[in-house]
């Protein structure tokens, strides 16, 4: 028996079913990829900022799907400025100011080690100026030290000298809020001691300042921290996941090879001048949060200094949720 051929009938349909897939398919926009998410990071010109700028110039964040952009800010205060006013999502703080940004609600949470200080490589020095003639620990009871008040420098400052056994009675401590000011202040001597932070210390050090302590002595209290804004955090959790995997790229490119990054310190201004090419990075912490142990001190010291009246919960301040 012969097959039939099909009906016009059938035909038609079948005719009439493609045509209107065919419209279909022409009305549907074409699948375009998602625009990447933006995230805005206020940055100082610290040493700390290295493996952001690492990150970016490698095309890591683009990797994560990420723009990411820098917000310049001249000076804590001013970066604080710019993040209370919503201008960027995220910055390279510290735990004091932490602290004081939640105080009253959480407003911020710490998502990571930015840099810290190991036994090897100090982040904060208390120096002596070459004028002085101190040059030794002992040397600067009573002697007013030039600090930044209610900052990380006086909580550093405080702690490294009670833990070298120098009573809180005996330290001494004087406002010169500016780091410049407070450099040139040492430098002439008009200052008989400072605390700095690296490289800025080192540059002191290279002018005839003298080393009198630094955190390598006691690294569990020189840090910084990379923080955002809780409702950036909120609203997308995977951008900060993918900014820190890409920043811990930029961590292990930058310990790898330190010597190839003179050009960006340069160009970023991230270390003066006059120590380039000669000043030598230190190793960036993996990806890390400072303990419960460093964040209790931390909240410990600013009651003990006024500056708190209320226990600010590390739970809510600090999250390794995001780390890779």
């Amino acid at each position: 028996m012969k097959n039939k051929l099909p009906s016009t009938h059938f035909i038609q349909i079948i005719s009439l079913i493609s045509l209107i897939l065919f419209i279909v398919a022409a009305c549907t926009p074409a699948r375009k990829e998602s625009a990447p998410v933006t995230l805005k990071i206020a940055v100082l010109p610290i040493l700390d900022a290295l493996p952001l700028y690492v990150a970016q110039q490698e095309g890591y964040f683009e990797a994560q799907g990420l723009q990411v952009d820098f917000i310049p800010a001249a000076s804590a205060a001013e970066r604080d400025q710019i993040i209370t006013a919503g201008q960027a999502d995220g910055m390279i703080n510290d735990a004091i100011s932490t602290l004081f940004y939640n105080k009253d609600q959480v407003q911020i949470q710490i998502v990571r080690l930015a840099r810290s200080a190991t036994p090897f490589t100090a982040q904060y020095q208390i120096l002596a100026s070459a004028q002085s003639g101190i040059a030794t620990v002992e040397g600067l009871k009573g002697v007013p030290i030039g600090i930044s008040k209610g900052t990380t420098i006086e909580y550093v400052t405080d702690r490294l000298l009670q833990a070298e056994g120098i009573p809180p009675s005996e330290i001494q401590t004087v406002a010169v809020p500016g780091i410049s000011d407070r450099m040139n202040l040492l430098a002439s001597g008009e200052l008989q001691a400072a605390t700095l932070p690296d490289p800025l210390s080192s540059l002191a050090l290279q002018s005839g300042a003298v080393l009198i302590l630094d955190d390598t002595r006691h690294p569990e209290y020189g840090y910084s921290v990379i923080s955002f804004r809780k409702t950036v955090i909120d609203q997308n959790p995977e951008a900060i996941k993918g900014f820190l995997a890409a920043l811990e790229q930029a961590v292990q490119k930058v310990n790898a090879d330190p010597a190839q990054w003179d050009t960006l310190l340069s160009e970023k201004k991230l270390v003066p001048a006059p120590l380039v090419g000669a000043y030598q990075i230190p190793a960036y912490p993996l990806a890390g949060i400072p303990s419960q142990a460093q964040w209790e001190d931390a909240l410990a010291w600013a009651k003990e200094k006024g500056l708190l009246a209320v226990d600010v919960p590390y739970e809510s301040s600090v999250t390794a949720e995001f780390l890779p």
